[in-house]
């Protein structure tokens, strides 16, 4: 296990600078008159269990698993908008603390599952006392309906080794297509969510405003 920490260390290192430095970006909007397209940011480091089995049914050796697995570090982005991830986009194409190594659009070209997120591949250099470091990390941007069904998704897959029953298929994928509804009709009206959550946030301002007094 410790020569695993050892080589994870560094996907660990770029997880959480990236996490402080999305949360970083939400926090600028969060103290300007702007939208925030960020609703929150997590963040992982593959466990060697899943990483062992990946490697297993992807039949890649032990010792070429960074540079044949691309998800070994992941970071999700959740938006409330479909025309957020848009935007969370392309704020990273115009950063210059790491470089874009692929992007695949799976909201507007769905898997056939059903499945919708935006992906990237970022290569982060970490800074490590060998010195730099380029270490791959996988970045999903998605909506939290979109994230409600990747999560049960991925846990029907997990019950099932992948092999899920044509029925359940059948229902899963009709739940994508209800979930990508929602998501349509929350965009038709983001404009009054909008002006609510800015009569929440100011009420909230008010109430927690010390006494001036």
């Amino acid at each position: 296990m410790k020569e695993w920490d050892v080589m994870l260390a560094p996907y660990k290192q770029a997880v959480d600078e990236l996490k402080v430095k999305f949360k970083g970006v939400r926090e600028q909007y969060a103290h300007s008159p702007r939208h925030t397209p960020i609703e929150f940011v997590t963040g992982r480091v593959k466990p060697v269990s899943s990483i062992l089995q990946k490697a297993k049914r992807k039949q890649i050796p032990l010792n070429e698993l960074e540079g044949n697995m691309q998800d070994l570090a992941g970071i999700r982005i959740m938006c409330q908008f479909v025309g957020d991830i848009d935007t969370v986009v392309e704020l990273i194409k115009i950063r210059n603390d790491f470089k874009i190594v692929e992007e695949i659009d799976y909201v507007k070209h769905k898997k056939e599952s059903g499945y919708r997120s935006y992906h990237m591949v970022l290569e982060y250099p970490v800074q490590t006392i060998d010195g730099e470091k380029p270490v791959l990390v996988e970045l999903q941007i998605r909506t939290l309906a979109m994230n409600f069904w990747a999560t049960i998704e991925h846990s029907l897959q997990y019950k099932y080794s992948g092999q899920i029953p044509r029925d359940l298929e059948e229902r899963l994928h009709r739940a994508s297509e209800a979930a990508f509804r929602l998501d349509e009709e929350m965009s038709q009206i983001r404009g009054e969510v909008r002006e609510a959550q800015k009569i929440i946030s100011s009420t909230a301002d008010f109430i927690h405003k010390p006494n001036s007094k």
